[in-house]
């Protein structure tokens, strides 16, 4: 069982994207703001199976829908 910490960085790996601050910070700039009405995942930068993982990571209330939850307040502002 996976007990280690989740951040950003780690969300960014599993994503499959560049996973360093700056890398991170690009991106919510270069995407945001995310409009009100686009649930997260259902953002049309992410892949089908990103989009999937970021779904399945909310609705099961996983390990790492926190930092999830994260991303998605960096995104909206």
């Amino acid at each position: 069982m996976d007990t280690s910490k989740h951040t950003l960085n780690t969300l960014f790996e599993q994503l499959g994207l560049a996973a360093d601050e700056k890398s991170i910070e690009d991106f919510v700039t270069k995407y945001s703001p995310l409009p009100g009405e686009i649930a997260l995942q259902d953002a049309p930068f992410w892949s089908e199976s990103q989009s999937h993982f970021l779904e399945e990571g909310l609705e099961e209330d996983s390990d790492w829908a926190e930092v999830i939850d994260e991303l998605d307040a960096r995104m909206r502002h």
